[in-house]
């Protein structure tokens, strides 16, 4: 049973909270998503972001930005779950995944696969400022609260990220990103 009176004075209603949780769930779980690369790890990152997010409501401050809240809580679930996972034999060059998948038969789904594979590559930082701001369409300032970093550090990650995606998936300038019929040729060798 929820409490329709404020927490304290100064902090959002359950209610309101609650509702604005869900609202923000979309973009939890593309956050999530992006950072694991396995819908299930996602979803149960997310979940554990909303748990946590809701035994916290109090700390929550009614005005602050919620999303970069949540996706603090889940950037540190994650990078948490990272560092228990050193210790657990994994499938990172995913052979075993890429055995039981079926390959996809259009030639936009090989492009966007070649995207995930280097994307993955990219190291944990510059992969998630990346998202955090091509993705999750937050401001610099907003990825750096989220990141707990400056402002500058967040947009030389993405710099960074951006030009090494560029490199792995063989984009020279814009004219690649058309129909190039090399493109064909180029994507069995893009990420060897």
């Amino acid at each position: 049973q929820t409490c329709a009176l404020p927490i304290s004075t100064g902090q959002m209603t359950q209610d309101i909270f609650r509702d604005d949780l869900i609202r923000e769930m979309p973009n939890l779980r593309a956050f999530a998503l992006s950072l694991c690369g396995s819908t299930a790890q996602a979803d149960d990152l997310m979940q554990d972001t909303l748990v946590k997010a809701w035994s916290h409501r109090t700390s929550f401050q009614d005005g602050s930005n919620l999303r970069a809240w949540l996706f603090t809580i889940l950037r540190n679930s994650f990078y948490s779950l990272k560092r228990r996972e050193q210790h657990e034999i994994s499938d990172s060059d995913a052979q075993i995944a890429e055995s039981m998948a079926a390959k996809p038969e259009q030639e936009g789904h090989l492009h966007l696969h070649d995207f995930h594979l280097a994307l993955a590559r990219l190291p944990d930082e510059q992969r998630e400022a990346l998202i955090l701001i091509g993705a999750s369409d937050l401001s610099y300032e907003e990825a750096a609260l989220v990141c707990n970093v400056a402002v500058g550090t967040v947009k030389s990650r993405v710099n960074r990220a951006r030009a090494r995606l560029a490199e792995l998936l063989d984009i020279k300038g814009p004219e690649d990103i058309g129909d190039d019929p090399q493109l064909a040729d180029r994507k069995s060798t893009r990420l060897n």
